[in-house]
């Protein structure tokens, strides 16, 4: 993906971030995959994920593969330039996460199965990387969207520590944040590895299988 040299690796200050805009950044309509409205509205009963776990090409891919996920896009999120280009969050002076909005049906697949994807898609032990790409915006993070959602995040962390650290691997640097504003990145960027099969994926996981998502769970 797009890369600096000397990017920094600390989140910016407010007096350091970009201005950013006003006005949201033009993007795609519908989804390039399967045609549903990108921005919305989405099916009653639909619940939201946001996750970041590097470059957001292959990511957005991990979760639009998944059975009962009806709409994916990619964003920023997580910084302080309202509406930002994806050059401005590349600069490090956003503080923006590259992010993954994943719409689903939780009667199809669980909140839990989507964070056993999530950690088992990319490494979340390396900070403010994955592999080679390097800088703020590739960190690790899981945006919660309820009460529960958050609950569920920690306890996947939790469990999904344990298992790194019986096979050697360092802490887990996830942040785990209420879900902040999402703003939506350029056309380009949505669906990218639909639209170039053999576009670029830096995406590589540790091996370590996490303990969770064992099901979607029967209503009560």
């Amino acid at each position: 993906m797009f890369t600096l040299k000397r990017k920094p690796l600390s989140m910016p200050s407010a007096d350091q971030a970009l201005p950013g805009r006003a006005q949201a950044m033009p993007t795609a309509q519908t989804h390039f995959v399967n045609g549903a409205s990108l921005k919305g509205p989405y099916p009653q009963g639909a619940e939201m994920a946001l996750f970041g776990l590097g470059c957001f090409w292959g990511a957005e891919r991990k979760f639009w593969q998944v059975p009962g996920v009806t709409v994916t896009a990619v964003g920023y999120a997580g910084g302080l330039t309202p509406n930002p280009t994806y050059e401005e969050v590349c600069s490090g002076r956003t503080g923006h996460n590259e992010a993954v909005l994943a719409v689903y049906d939780p009667k199809r697949v669980s909140y839990e199965e989507l964070l056993k994807l999530f950690f088992e898609s990319h490494n979340p032990t390396q900070g403010m990387q994955q592999g080679n790409d390097v800088g703020t915006q590739y960190r690790s993070g899981i945006y919660y969207y309820s009460e529960a959602q958050r609950k569920a995040a920690e306890a996947a962390k939790e469990a999904y520590g344990r298992a790194l650290a019986a096979q050697g691997l360092g802490p887990v640097t996830t942040e785990i944040l209420p879900a902040p504003e999402f703003y939506f990145a350029e056309d380009y960027h949505q669906q990218y590895l639909a639209k170039n099969p053999h576009g670029y994926c830096g995406l590589g996981g540790t091996g370590v299988s996490c303990p969770i998502g064992t099901g979607v769970q029967s209503e009560a």
